[in-house]
C-alpha cells in the first residue's frame, strides 16, 4: 500500500544580519519573507537571533534594546500574510525571564513563540549568561500538518526536544540555526541534522546564518534531509540564499486531541490558497548547492569574514605591511578579494636585512594583484633608533630588542596610515607564530584585524597554493612559497633558528591548543619530548601577548579568544 502524503512548499532564508542593526534586519528578513511567499511557500524559516544578530552578547542586558527588537517583531508580525513565518528574537515571557526565541508569524501577528531548550556555553557560546531555557517540545498545526520548532543547541543531541517533537507526530522538524563555522562544521552539522531524522523518522530543515561577527563566520549550509537521512535540498556555503524546495510529508492520519496543550501544539494555522500551489508539488530536482574542497571553503570563510567585518564597521580601504613573505602575501589575497584590489594598500618597508629577492616579491605580489603599492624604506629611522638608544643600551649586546625596533617602526607606519587616512589596518601573524609569541608587541601585532591569526602556518602555504592554481597563474612567485620562511630581521635569519620546523610545530600545537593535551598526550602523539616541553612553554609564556591581539576569524576548533581563555598569571605548567 502507499503511504498517502501531503504536499509543502517550505522556503529556508539564509541571511547575513549586522549585530544590533535591527531594523535592518527586520527589512532583511521582511524582504525574505514576501519573497518566499512569492515563490508559493507556506512556511519560511528565518535563522536564531536574526532580529538582532548573533551573537548580541551585552546588548541583551540593556532594557531598552529588547525594547527595539520587540517593537520590531510587532510590526514585521503586522506584513505577514498568506503564508508563515518563523523568525528568531529574544523574547520576555509574562515572568520577565528572557528566552531565545522562534516567534510564529502570520495573519499580522505574532501567534506564539518557541523558547529554545538548550542552550550552549561551551566554546564561543555563552548563551546561559543571557537566557533561560523553555519548557520543552513545542509544535505548529499548519494546514492540519504538525511541524516541530527548534532552535539550532536543540537538535545538536539525541533526545528531547527533538524526540518529544517525533513523538507528538510531527513529520517535519524545524531548527533555526546561528551555528558559526570551523574547518569541516558544514558537513559535520548536515551529517547531524540527518541523524536526527533518522532517529526520530521525520524530515528535517535547517537554516543556518551567513555572514561574518567579529571573530566568527556563519557559513550557511542550510539543508533540508527527508526522514531516510537523505539530503534533499541544500543552500549554498558562505552566500545569502532563499532555499526553496517542495516536500512531501505522511499525510496526517489522526486529529489533535481536545487539549492541545497535551501534544505540545502552540497554535494551528492555515494558509491562503494563493501560499499553495493547485498543481502537484514535484519531489525532484530539488535545489542541492555543491560543497566546496576543504581548503577552498577556509579560504571562502576567511576571505567573508574580513568582508563582513570591514563592511559592518565601516571600513572602505585596508592597508598592509608587505614583506615578501608567505603570511603577508596570503593577508594580500584575502585582501584583494574580500575588499577589491582598489581598496587595498600594499606597503613595503625594506630594512638594512631585507633581501632584493623578497623586495622583488612584494613588489610583484602589488602589481599581480592590482593594489596600491608604497614605499617606505626605514634604514634612516633605524639609525635615528639606535642613536636615541645608544646611551641607555651601551655595554649590551645586540639583540632581540633591536630587532623588534624593526618590526615597531614598521607598525608605527602602517598605523600611521590607517590613521590618517581611515583605513583598516591588517596583522599578518599566523596561528602557529601566534601561538608560541613568535611576533611583536606593537609591531607585527599592530593593526585592526587580524584575519589569518587562526591559519596555522602549513595551512598558510595550502591557501596560497590554492589560489594560485585557482588563478591560473602565480599571483604569489613560487619563490615565496619555496623560500624557508624569515622574519628577516638581522642578517641570514631563518625562523627554525627560534622555532621547531612548522610542520612538526603545527602537529604539536593542535595537541596542546585545539586537542587541550598536554606532554604526556604530545609525546604520544610523535611529537619529541623535549619538543613538547618547550612548545608548551612558549604557548604559556606568550599568553599576554594573544590578549592583546587584535580579532580576527575563527577557522578551527578552538580559535585564541572566545574559544581558548586562560589566565596570563599560570604555573600549571602544562
Amino acid at each position: 500500500m502507499t503511504e498517502s502524503t501531503t504536499g509543502l512548499r517550505l522556503a529556508l532564508a539564509q541571511l547575513n544580519p549586522t549585530v544590533g542593526a535591527i531594523d535592518d534586519n527586520a527589512a532583511l528578513a521582511a524582504n525574505s519573507i514576501v519573497s518566499a511567499q512569492s515563490a508559493g511557500a507556506a512556511l519560511v524559516v528565518l535563522p536564531e537571533l536574526i532580529l538582532t544578530g548573533y551573537p548580541p552578547e551585552d546588548l541583551l542586558l540593556k532594557g531598552h534594546f529588547l525594547d527595539a527588537c520587540e517593537r520590531a517583531l510587532g510590526e514585521l508580525a503586522s506584513s505577514v500574510e498568506g503564508i508563515v513565518a518563523l523568525v528568531g528574537c529574544p523574547f520576555r515571557d509574562p515572568q520577565g525571564e528572557l528566552h531565545n526565541g522562534l516567534a510564529v508569524l502570520a495573519d499580522g501577528a505574532v501567534q506564539t513563540v518557541y523558547s529554545k531548550v538548550l542552550l550552549p556555553n561551551y566554546g564561543v557560546f555563552d548563551e546561559r549568561r543571557y537566557f533561560s531555557p523553555g519548557p520543552g517540545a513545542r509544535l505548529l498545526e499548519l494546514d492540519e500538518q504538525l511541524i516541530g520548532l527548534t532552535v539550532c543547541e536543540d537538535v545538536w543531541l539525541p533526545g528531547p526536544p527533538t524526540s518529544d517533537e517525533a513523538q507528538a507526530g510531527a513529520a517535519l522538524i524545524v531548527n533555526a540555526s546561528a551555528s558559526p563555522y570551523h574547518r569541516g562544521k558544514g558537513a559535520m552539522r548536515e551529517q547531524l541534522v540527518a541523524d536526527r531524522a533518522l532517529e526520530n523518522g521525520v524530515a528535517m530543515a535547517l537554516c543556518n546564518m551567513v555572514g561574518g561577527q567579529d571573530e566568527l563566520v556563519f557559513d550557511g549550509h542550510s539543508v533540508i534531509v527527508d526522514a531516510s537521512g537523505e539530503t534533499i535540498a541544500r543552500a549554498a556555503q558562505f552566500e545569502s540564499q532563499l532555499l526553496i524546495a517542495d516536500l512531501q510529508l505522511p499525510a496526517r492520519e489522526t486529529t489533535p486531541p481536545a487539549d492541545p496543550d497535551a501534544a505540545a501544539i502552540a497554535c494551528s494555522l492555515t494558509t491562503t490558497s494563493a501560499a499553495n500551489p493547485a498543481s502537484p508539488l514535484p519531489e525532484k530536482p530539488q535545489p542541492l548547492a555543491s560543497t566546496l574542497p576543504d581548503v577552498a571553503e577556509v579560504y571562502a570563510a576567511l576571505t567573508l569574514g574580513l568582508a563582513d567585518y570591514a563592511r559592518k564597521n565601516g571600513f572602505c580601504h585596508a592597508v598592509i605591511g608587505l614583506s615578501g613573505g608567505i603570511d603577508s602575501a596570503l593577508v594580500a589575497l584575502l585582501a584583494a578579494d574580500a575588499l577589491g584590489p582598489e581598496r587595498v594598500s600594499c606597503v613595503v618597508m625594506p630594512s638594512p636585512h631585507s633581501s632584493d629577492a623578497t623586495q622583488a616579491d612584494a613588489r610583484a605580489i602589488a602589481a599581480n594583484l592590482g593594489t596600491d603599492l608604497i614605499e617606505v624604506p626605514i634604514a634612516p629611522m633605524m639609525a635615528g633608533y639606535d642613536e636615541a638608544l645608544a646611551e641607555p643600551f651601551a655595554g649590551t649586546q645586540t639583540g632581540v630588542a633591536e630587532e623588534n625596533l624593526q618590526a615597531r617602526i614598521r607598525g608605527n607606519i602602517i598605523m600611521a596610515l590607517s590613521n590618517k587616512f581611515g583605513w583598516l589596518a591588517l596583522t599578518t601573524g599566523n596561528k602557529s607564530e601566534m601561538s608560541v609569541g613568535y611576533a611583536t608587541l606593537y609591531g607585527d601585532m599592530a593593526g585592526g584585524f587580524a584575519v589569518i591569526k587562526d591559519v596555522p602556518k602549513m595551512l598558510v602555504y595550502g591557501l596560497t597554493r590554492f589560489r594560485n592554481e585557482q588563478e591560473g597563474r602565480e599571483l604569489v612567485p613560487s619563490s615565496v612559497i619555496e623560500r624557508p620562511p624569515t622574519a628577516e630581521l638581522r642578517p641570514d635569519q631563518l625562523d627554525s633558528d627560534s622555532l621547531p620546523d612548522y610542520s612538526v610545530l603545527d602537529r604539536a600545537l593542535e595537541e596542546y591548543v585545539e586537542g587541550d593535551g598536554g606532554r604526556d598526550s604530545m609525546v604520544a602523539a610523535g611529537i619529541d619530548p623535549e619538543v613538547a616541553e618547550r612548545v608548551i612553554s612558549m604557548v604559556d609564556r606568550a599568553e599576554y601577548k594573544r590578549r592583546q591581539a587584535p580579532p580576527g576569524v575563527k577557522i578551527t576548533p578552538k580559535a585564541f579568544g572566545r574559544d581558548r581563555r586562560l589566565p596570563i598569571t599560570n604555573r600549571f605548567g602544562g
